[in-house]
């Protein structure tokens, strides 16, 4: 599999209307509806890379119990990608926190 690819492959579909959002800094669409993890896996192979070992993650649960879904906002703010609904106008990063947004204080934690 290319890693250019995504890891999930969307069915034809026509029903919902698009949202757009900002991922890494690219834009990006997703369908009205879809979880922030079904959003950046229809486009890529990861979701994020662990803070702890720089592998690429792509969820395991998908009901929020595990907690390998975090990921953050732009600002900051942490989100879990399998149970929130992605939002138009979201901007998320995937990649690791830098250790001085870490040491910048408390995040506010969403989910």
């Amino acid at each position: 599999m290319s890693h250019d690819a995504g890891q999930l492959v969307r069915l034809a579909e026509v029903q919902r209307a698009p949202v757009f959002f900002t991922l890494d800094g690219l834009p990006a669409s997703a369908l009205e509806g879809d979880t922030v993890l079904t959003a950046i896996l229809t486009k890529r192979h990861a979701l994020r890379v662990s803070d702890f070992s720089g592998e690429p993650r792509a969820g395991l649960c998908l009901i929020g119990a595990c907690q390998d879904c975090w990921i953050r906002t732009e600002d900051g703010r942490r989100l879990r990608a399998c149970s929130t609904q992605i939002e138009s106008g979201m901007r998320l990063r995937t990649t690791a926190a830098s250790w001085r947004s870490i040491l910048a204080g408390p995040v506010r934690i969403d989910g």
